[in-house]
């Protein structure tokens, strides 16, 4: 298969991660007997230095002509000061509204080899595997009117949060689709007792539900599920959300599971899937070579799954990291007193040493099976 891939480095640690992603997604490319082209472009802070622009034209056309898009961070702060539309986040929300990618899975899983990592206790967090499913292209991150008028000092600020019966619709598909491929649960997060975005979501979500008898659907507001999510994390299969909940929510995963730096992202639902790690650019660190880049690591293999169907691969680089955590590799976020940081270089090598040692025996089981 032909591997065609847009990749968008972006901003702080955005290239250092996804250079690592890259490196593994070759070698399970040569290991299972795949072909690769790549092309880079700019986006969000780097593509503002470069053309004025968060998103420009000919990074947009290269992502809509490939088979996947690989985005490693957005954000810089030396732009915090422009208008709206020249703002790095500008060019990620608007490349993902070009791309119809309105379904966001962010899986939260817990990796044995960590259990050290948690704030919570081994027995609490021992087992979780949330996929959370977030709608990314509506609420108040899209929803319009938005604005600042009035003069300094009484000015008024107003986002709108807006969902239609079609956008709820589609987004819960997709939840329920994959909790039938689960544990068959699916918990759905609003805020129904004050919002009537949130009464919208919880009466089509219901209907959706009734045509999925095989999955249990429970309802939950935001604030309840934050608090469950940090006593109960096992408790959740599938979270479905809107998008700002959404956002929050799986940010406290990365932080039930053992850090940010471990969670991947797809967002799909159009022609084109993007892919990232949820992160974000980390200006603090970035150049310093301390980056955990097993979150984009992990996107890349959901990369492989989602848009390429090529489930025996995404597998084979899934378990690499799995291996080489339980043999100790532990990047600056992870390390603790226990263990000796590695740097992000040194962690993408021992991966990709991983698949390309795993990746023969998944194959000859594929071929054995087929």
């Amino acid at each position: 298969m032909l591997i065609n891939l847009t990749i968008l480095g972006g901003d702080g640690i955005g290239p250092e991660v996804t250079e690592q992603a890259v490196l593994v997604l070759q070698a399970a490319a040569d290991t299972f007997g795949h072909q690769i082209q790549l092309q880079r472009k700019p986006i969000g802070g780097a593509a503002l230095s470069a053309a004025n622009d968060p998103l420009p034209g000919d990074t947009l056309q290269a992502c809509l002509s490939s088979g996947a898009v690989l985005l490693g961070a957005v954000g810089n702060p030396a732009f915090d000061h422009n208008p709206g539309h020249l703002r790095p986040e500008a060019g990620l929300l608007r490349l993902r509204r070009e791309l119809g990618a309105y379904a966001n899975l962010r899986p939260a899983v817990f990796f044995p080899a960590l259990e050290d990592c948690s704030p919570l206790r081994p027995d609490v967090v021992r087992g979780t595997d949330i996929m959370i499913v977030r709608e990314l292209l509506g609420g108040a991150y899209f929803g319009q009117p938005r604005s600042i008028e009035g003069a300094p000092g009484a000015r008024v600020a107003v986002n709108t949060m807006r969902y239609g019966e079609a956008e709820i619709e589609r987004i819960a598909r997709v939840a329920f689709d994959l909790a039938m491929k689960r544990r068959r649960k699916v918990s759905s997060v609003d805020k129904a007792n004050v919002l009537e975005c949130s009464r919208l979501w919880r009466e089509v979500v219901t209907r959706i539900g009734k045509d999925y008898p095989g999955v249990k659907l429970g309802h939950q507001y935001v604030d309840s599920a934050a608090m469950l999510l940090v006593q109960r994390p096992t408790d959740f299969d599938v979270v479905l959300t809107e998008n700002m909940f959404g956002d929050i929510l799986s940010d406290q995963a990365g932080g039930v599971v053992g850090s940010l730096g471990l969670l991947a992202s797809a967002s799909i639902g159009g022609p084109v899937g993007l892919y990232e790690p949820v992160h974000g650019s980390a200006p603090d660190i970035a150049g310093k070579g301390i980056a955990n880049p097993l979150g984009a690591i992990l996107s890349a293999a959901m990369l492989l799954r989602h848009s390429f169907h090529l489930e025996a691969e995404a597998a084979c680089v899934e378990s690499a990291v799995s291996g080489v955590l339980a043999q100790g590799a532990r990047t600056a976020d992870l390390a603790g007193k226990a263990h000796t940081a590695i740097s992000t270089e040194e962690m993408g090598r021992r991966v990709v040493e991983a698949v390309r040692a795993s990746a023969g025996t998944g194959r000859d089981r594929t071929e054995r099976t087929a």
